[in-house]
């Protein structure tokens, strides 16, 4: 596989995680609000609409290629504090919740990873940033 097919396949892989997400919060902005005011944001409706409208603008982004070293530094962080704001320390009552809730905040870990890495590599030919050179 070339770097260029890889680096592709790692942009659109990453972009089906954040696509749908943002899309969802976005629609289902009530659900959305409830989420992050149970997890004490005190703006959680404006909260929600950032989310969502981040997670789809910056997946669309990373799909095409544009911006493709800002947008993934971005994501990075965005993956961090989602890890950390979303699941450290919860449900530490119930060692199964507890286990679930540290698996989530490994996998947003692992995929600031994929992000970081990709910052790095840049997007590769197949890219709107390819285009723009």
């Amino acid at each position: 596989m070339s770097r260029d097919v890889a680096l592709l396949l790692s942009r659109v892989l990453l972009a089906a995680l954040f696509i749908p997400a943002g899309f969802h919060t976005i629609s289902d902005i009530a659900g959305s609000t409830s989420y992050f005011a149970g997890l004490g944001f005190p703006a959680p409706q404006t909260t929600a609409w950032g989310v969502g409208l981040f997670e789809l603008v910056a997946g669309m982004f990373t799909l095409i290629g544009f911006q493709t070293r800002l947008v993934s530094l971005a994501m990075a962080l965005f993956c961090i504090a989602a890890a950390f704001l979303g699941h450290y320390g919860q449900s530490a009552g119930d060692p199964v919740l507890a286990f679930m809730h540290q698996q989530m905040l490994m996998k947003d870990m692992a995929i600031a990873g994929g992000f970081l890495a990709l910052a790095m590599a840049g997007p590769g030919s197949f890219s709107a940033d390819a285009r723009r050179v």
